[in-house]
């Protein structure tokens, strides 16, 4: 099926974001911004135009316009620490966007992101370190005190850092993971009681109205019944009197009257 043309205008832009995200930028550029929130509109008019794409196409679409959405929002974060966290946590896109791309541009982006989030740590806590009074240091260290501190020894202890903050966002993460995946089995456990409740239900409704229908069909017969039972005894008490009067007729003509 044919690209509409809704689809081309949101591919060119997209593109176009992609383009922006990859490149240096300053502070006080808002293009992005005012892009991505366009694009936000252009998905939501295509998923229910006429002629929209199959549900992969859009959902690629969503994936990599959430991405722009998650740069940007990670981009304003004040510590560089936070910065590199919530940038791990974005899912790029994993087809690219134009025929020209061999790598989604969203997975370069989130590359480069991610090594200058890495770039801005390094050097956070490297100036932290060179800022410490050189007392402190020596009596951190154990140097004496007319010894100065060695580059070596400060890129040792920065490694030391930036390892443990990797553990600790990669704990962050595994949390995480665990606590979605016991939401998704949590999820599908409760879906799969409601489906037998439902079934169970319905089931319950059928039988219901088959015994309804029962009941009607012998409540038909049954009035059906009662009307002839009615319409018979009713003649048999008016034969009966009949009779009786008769008899009683009969009776007077044939016996003499009393002197």
């Amino acid at each position: 099926m044919a690209a509409s043309r809704l689809e081309l205008n949101l591919v060119r832009l997209l593109s176009r974001c992609e383009a922006m995200a990859a490149e240096k930028r300053d502070p006080d550029e808002w293009r992005l911004e005012k892009y991505v929130g366009a694009l936000e509109d252009m998905l939501q008019a295509l998923k229910v135009h006429a002629s929209k794409p199959a549900s992969e196409v859009i959902n690629e679409y969503s994936w990599k316009v959430d991405f722009l959405k998650g740069m940007l929002q990670a981009e304003k974060l004040t510590s560089s620490s936070e910065k590199a966290l919530a940038n791990q946590f974005l899912a790029p896109g994993r087809v690219p966007t134009t025929a020209r791309e061999r790598v989604p541009a969203t997975k370069t982006v989130h590359l480069q992101s991610r090594a200058r989030y890495t770039s801005e740590m390094r050097s956070e806590l490297l100036g932290t370190l060179l800022s410490e009074p050189e007392m402190d240091v020596r009596k951190r260290t154990g140097v004496a005190a007319s010894q100065p501190v060695s580059e070596k020894q400060s890129a040792a202890e920065l490694d030391l850092v930036l390892q443990r903050h990797q553990n600790l966002q990669e704990k962050l993460a595994e949390e995480m993971l665990g606590l979605a995946r016991s939401l998704k089995t949590n999820t599908l456990a409760a879906q799969s009681v409601i489906k037998k409740d439902n079934q169970t239900l319905s089931h319950s409704l059928k039988m219901a109205d088959q015994n309804l229908e029962k009941l009607k069909t012998e409540s038909e017969r049954l009035e059906q019944h009662t009307q002839k039972s009615v319409n018979w005894l009713l003649w048999a008490m008016l034969i009966i009197v009949c009779f009786i009067f008769i008899s009683m007729i009969l009776f007077i003509r044939i016996m003499p009257k009393l002197k």
